[in-house]
């Protein structure tokens, strides 16, 4: 080295040590700066009435050739040009008929499935909404058959818009006009709407918006601060927060043990919302807001999309956020496991022994094995705070889910036949749709066979089944349970009429459906 080059360096080094602020300034987890500081562009407010608003755009619902009665604006020879096109009102189906120079288009959407199942209006509301996004007029839907298709059709219109753009500096700044649903039942559609399903689909946006961010922006203690902004005034409602140094007085050493290797500390969050009295139900989410695999550490390829590891976090906190908003008859609580899995120096190791707070010991084989870790200390600690009368885990926990079953399916667990189906028929009413897969007592057993401690925690196939059986040592016996594994629909590659690609926001549907119609006897 250069005397004049050593020269530098040493008062370079000196000018450091003198000025605590640069030195704390690298003390910073991450780089301190957000990306962003603004929201996601408008989308299109939800509205209804009984006539259509002036210089709407008009899409027109039909289950047949015929078009509904009363429809001002049509075109005289529509029905001609109805037959002329073939277009028979069936589903995905869609016809521009003219309008007149410079009115807003005119859209023809069909319905009817040609199976004979019954119509799910959410799917035509997304449709609309999808297919008539960059009408610069608002839209007017009609030929809905009542108030409930009316709600519905505007629950899947504000599911199909969502968009996660915030961090686009090209987006539009329009301010987007609103989408209204008209028809003589507009007041019951607007209360069943403002009683239910808006309070839903904020549930759902709000799992999607933490799920697609980057795990720069979500880490536990950002995670737990959008929860409670989130709340805010929401009646009925509590939420504590542990933090690191609870999870040490309490011996939470597996949720304590994924997070030690992150300058971002875990948190455990629970909120309680009342809106019943006696036993809640219980929502566990597993909230790992970034997995490298801890020191066993995840191949490069696709590790970027481990910042969706949280996604069971953000659906239980979804799922009650729409419980309570609508003030919902029920008393359900829901906790979220947040921990990010790092390969730091003072990671926990393979090998490793760590103990949950009952005091129930793990064998840790692989640091990448981490959610049901997370999930056993934050299931203990529900159990014991709440005496639950259920208890429901939805977690993205294993690549063999998704093996099994594609992306079609989440797979569900559970101890009683009976509870699985529940959840299944749930499942089915919000199309959040469940396979049941294997408990078995040979996979019980081998996670269960760990020379040194009461439990292994990876290295027993098959995955899903072995997971679920880990999580299953953790829940009392007699306590009505249902495993979720979803890692293979958390996220969807391709658009759906209710689910623009990127993160599903699976499971606050299946999750709110569940609490408010299954009671296990």
């Amino acid at each position: 080295m250069k005397r004049h080059t050593f020269a530098a360096l040493t008062l370079a080094l000196a000018a450091t040590a003198a000025s605590p602020a640069l030195l704390a300034a690298q003390d910073v987890p991450g780089s301190g700066i957000v990306p962003a500081a603004i929201g996601n562009s408008e989308e299109r407010p939800i509205a209804f009435a009984r006539s259509v608003p002036a210089d709407a755009a008009l899409a027109v619902v039909m289950t047949d050739t015929g078009l509904p009665d009363g429809v001002d604006g049509l075109p005289v020879d529509a029905q001609a040009r109805i037959a002329a096109a073939e277009f028979a009102g069936k589903a995905g189906e869609l016809l521009d008929l003219p309008s007149a120079a410079g009115s807003p288009r005119i859209v023809l959407f069909g319905a009817a499935n040609e199976d004979g199942q019954p119509i799910d209006w959410r799917v035509v509301g997304g449709r609309i909404a999808q297919a008539l996004a960059e009408e610069d007029a608002p839209i007017a839907v009609v030929g809905l058959p009542g108030s409930d298709a009316m709600a519905m059709a505007g629950l899947g219109a504000t599911l199909g818009q969502y968009r996660f753009d915030r961090y686009k500096s090209d987006r539009s700044a329009k301010p987007s006009q609103p989408i209204t649903f008209v028809g003589v039942q507009a007041a019951e559609a607007a209360a069943s709407w403002t009683g239910r399903q808006a309070a839903l689909a904020d549930g759902v946006r709000f799992a999607r918006d933490l799920v697609n961010e980057p795990a720069s922006v979500i880490y536990p203690e950002s995670f737990v601060a959008r929860a409670q902004a989130l709340f805010a005034g929401v009646p009925n409602v509590s939420i504590s927060v542990l933090d690191q140094a609870d999870m040490r007085r309490m011996n939470m050493g597996a949720i304590a043990g994924v997070g030690q290797g992150s300058r971002r500390p875990p948190r455990l969050m629970m909120i309680a919302y009342r809106g019943a009295s006696g036993a809640p139900i219980a929502l566990a989410g597993k909230g790992i807001t970034f997995d490298t695999g801890g020191i066993s550490i995840k191949p490069s390829s696709g590790m970027g999309a481990m910042k969706r590891d949280m996604s069971g976090a953000a659906a239980v906190t979804g799922a009650i956020y729409s419980l309570a908003r609508s003030g919902a008859p029920v008393h359900a609580v829901a906790v979220a496991a947040l921990a990010e899995n790092m390969p730091g120096d003072n990671a926990q190791r393979p090998g490793d022994v760590v103990r949950t707070m009952s005091g129930k010991t793990i064998e840790i084989v692989s640091t990448d094995a981490e959610g049901r870790l997370v999930l056993s200390d934050a299931i203990e600690y529900v159990v014991r705070e709440t005496d639950p009368y259920a208890l429901v885990d939805i977690a993205t926990l294993t690549g063999s889910v998704g093996r099994a079953l594609g992306p079609e399916y989440a797979g569900v667990f559970a101890r009683d036949k009976a509870f699985a189906e529940a959840a299944i028929a749930a499942g089915q009413r919000v199309d959040e749709p469940l396979w049941q897969l294997p408990l078995h007592e040979s996979y019980r057993k081998a996670v269960r066979d760990s020379e040194i401690a009461d439990v292994v925690n990876g290295g027993v196939s098959p995955g899903a089944s072995s997971g679920a059986h880990f999580i299953e040592y953790f829940v009392p016996d007699d306590l009505p349970w249902i495993h979720i594994d979803m890692a293979s629909v958390d996220d969807a590659s391709t658009s759906s009429p209710l689910v623009p690609a990127g993160s599903s926001g699976y499971g606050v549907m299946l999750l709110d459906e569940l609490a408010r119609s299954w009671r296990p006897r």
